[in-house]
Order: structure tokens, then sequence, then C-alpha cells
């Protein structure tokens, strides 16, 4: 017997989780948006030095990245929780970069203490465990493991 797909054994959606995956949807659209307009700059200081291409590539694709994964949260409510995985995934992507600021001491987004950019990082994971658990992911997973 093979077990059912992730998507098969999703619950039905809780209002609780509904809003959650709706706010983080709405942040990465506007964050994604952000890297393309008035947070550019910004964000072009949180590219490590020793990623091997242009920064400015790279935070342009970073926030095309978050406007589709912010859609894909507000719109895709039937394939959320493949959208979760993707979105936590993402979320683990970028970390490499906070860890970045914090080691090198990059002041960026207000972030100039390094106190501020060690809480930065300590929030880094929840958003992934935000990520998994407002789609039902992680559920969803654990329910198949259990088959």
């Amino acid at each position: 017997m093979s077990a059912r797909p992730a998507a098969a054994v999703t619950a039905p959606a809780s209002l609780p989780r509904t809003t959650a995956r709706l706010i983080l949807g709405a942040f990465l659209l506007l964050a994604g948006i952000s890297h393309l307009t008035w947070n550019r700059t910004a964000f072009l200081a949180q590219v490590p030095q020793w990623v091997p291409t242009d920064g400015d590539f790279v935070v342009v694709a970073s926030g095309i990245v978050e406007i589709v994964l912010g859609i894909a949260l507000l719109t895709l409510a039937r394939r959320r929780t493949q959208v979760g995985w993707i979105v936590a995934a993402f979320f683990v992507a970028i970390f490499p970069g906070n860890i970045s600021q914090f080691v090198t001491g990059t002041d960026s987004f207000g972030l100039d203490s390094d106190l501020g950019r060690g809480i930065r990082l300590a929030f880094q994971p929840l958003l992934v465990l935000w990520a998994l658990w407002c789609t039902g992911a992680w559920r969803a997973w654990r329910a198949s493991r259990r088959g």
C-alpha cells in the first residue's frame, strides 16, 4: 500500500491558519515590491560579497520570487501545502544573507547593532515555522508519515 501524497491528507484550513497565510502572503508581496522600488538599496547592502553574481540581480530576482510566493499564498489555497514548503525553503535559502549581515556588521533596515541583527536572525526560523504552520504543510507531512 502506498502512502497518500501530502496534498491528499491536508485538512481544511482553520480561520487562524488562513488568516496567518494571508498575512504572510501580503508580507511577502509587499517585501517583494519593496525589493524592486523603495528598499532596493537597503536590500543590496544585505547581499553577501561572496555571492558569485551581481548584487542588484540578486535583489531583483529575490524580489520577483517574493512577489510570486506572496501571490501564491494569497490565491492558491488548494495548493497551500506545496506553496508552504516552497516558502519555507525560500526563507532557508535567504538565511545566509542574514547571517552575513550579522557577521560583517552591515547596517541596513535600521539594524545598526549586533543586537538588532541578532534579533533578526532569531526571527528567521520563526518565518520558516510560520510558513509550514499556516499552510498546513507540516501537519500534512506528519499525516502522510503516519500513512
